[in-house]
Order: C-alpha cells, then structure tokens, then sequence
C-alpha cells in the first residue's frame, strides 16, 4: 500500500514538472536558452546576413 502511495506521488510530480515545461515553452522561456545571446553565449539565434551567404 505505502509503495502505490509513493508512486503516485512520484507520478504527480514528473507530471507537474513536464507540465511546467510545457508551459514555458509555449510562453516562449526556455531554461537552456532565453533567447538573448549576449547572455547565453550561443550563436543559435542569429541569422546569417546576405553578405555572409556570399562569402561562402
């Protein structure tokens, strides 16, 4: 019986946490990436220019 309760309650939380998830991404926040890449560092943002394209 103690087991069963503790699984729910392990299920209960794994599904409020992708819940969460879920909502932050809709909303556009992300925890790996806010989507400021001055403050991430990551260059995945950014779009190449017409003059990049013609250098490559």
């Amino acid at each position: 019986m103690g087991d069963l309760l503790v699984l729910a309650i392990l299920i209960l939380i794994v599904a409020l946490i992708i819940r969460s998830m879920i909502r932050d991404k809709k909303a556009g926040r992300s925890p790996l990436c806010g989507g400021d890449c001055k403050e991430c560092g990551r260059f995945c943002h950014q779009v190449p220019t017409r003059e990049d394209s013609k250098n490559s």
